[in-house]
């Protein structure tokens, strides 16, 4: 099987190169992202790999069809980057990993609630300039705090298992209750409900048309004042200029995010020689209680392996049988 692979870098070398022999594949090893301009590099292959920030729009879609390609191979779970009409229009097939590791971004969520919490990072960097004073640095036990769980799939359940072990009280919403979670002691209550009680407001759903901008203006005016908000899914779910302002005005008391709504072409790159373009980051970034990651929530060992095996699997499965069980209809 040819394969174009889109967005690499190291780390996906390292993870797809144990499984080329006894996958039969042959991978062209394409650093660039997948986007129009782009899209003619995918030309002799019968497969187009790809990752959450290239570009599966129609119009990509309608020239890799042009040069043979026949499957998209997305090495993640989301595909909100994919026009899924124009794929099936077109008789391209799209395949995803909708489970690599649910405990990497758990534990990814849990450690930017810590860190905002108890200030690790701005402690850190005191200590290196020799200042050991603990002014500004006080935090709040998790004990006894109220969570609130956006989505409770693979991911957010792990979340709850975690957040149950420090003591939170937890609220969760989905439109798919878990009755295992709820025997745990999870209070599964409405979208308003959740927002004015919560403490710290984690985000695990995937973004579609109706989770789009879920925190916006109006469900911040609901939240608690010093509310804690946690985004490792995808940026989109957040309205960035919302959230500014309720950083301004102190509604929202600390901010982590590993996913931001405009990383496409940030994200992923090195740009520390560079000027940074993007003013509304840059904005972000001015906050003391903000934190900021670049997608690297799902980036453990054990989820990249898992990510390349899955990502592999589905595409052999596909090309054999002309369908695949983690195919996107």
């Amino acid at each position: 099987m040819k394969i174009a692979m889109f967005s690499t870098k190291p780390w996906v070398h390292q993870a797809f190169d144990p499984l080329v022999a006894s996958f039969h594949a042959d991978i062209t090893w394409l650093e660039p992202r997948l986007e129009p301009a782009t899209a003619t590099l995918a030309a002799g292959h019968e497969v187009a790999c790809v990752f959450v920030n290239d570009q599966i729009d129609a119009t990509v879609l309608a020239r890799m069809k042009d040069v043979g390609v026949g499957l998209v191979a997305l090495r993640c779970a989301g595909f909100n980057n994919v026009d899924l009409k124009a794929a099936s229009r077109l008789g391209i097939g799209v395949v995803r990993v909708p489970a690599y590791s649910p405990y990497a971004v758990a534990e990814h969520a849990v450690g930017l609630m810590l860190c905002l919490n108890r200030r690790f990072h701005r402690a850190w960097s005191r200590v290196l300039e020799g200042n050991f004073t603990l002014d500004g640095l006080l935090g709040f036990d998790l004990r006894g705090k109220t969570v609130g769980v956006v989505g409770t799939g693979k991911i957010g359940q792990v979340v709850c298992g975690i957040l149950n072990g420090f003591g939170c009280r937890i609220l969760a919403y989905d439109t798919y209750p878990n009755a295992v979670l709820a025997a745990t002691g999870v209070e599964y209550v409405d979208l308003s409900t959740l927002y004015a009680q919560s403490d710290i407001l984690t985000l695990h759903c995937p973004l579609t048309p109706e989770t789009r901008h879920l925190i916006d203006a109006e469900s911040l005016d609901a939240m608690r004042n010093g509310v804690m908000i946690i985004n490792t899914s995808r940026g989109p779910l957040i309205d960035t200029a919302a959230v500014i302002a309720a950083l301004k005005s102190g509604k929202i008391g600390y901010l982590g995010l590993d996913v931001y709504e405009e990383e496409h072409g940030l994200f992923f790159e090195d740009h520390s020689q560079e000027v940074i373009q993007d003013d509304v980051f840059v904005r972000l970034q001015t906050f003391p209680n903000v934190l900021i990651t670049a997608h690297q929530a799902f980036f453990t060992k054990e989820a990249v392996d898992n990510i390349a095996h899955t990502t592999m699997a589905n595409i052999r499965e596909y090309l054999e049988t002309g369908t695949s069980g983690n195919r996107v209809d």
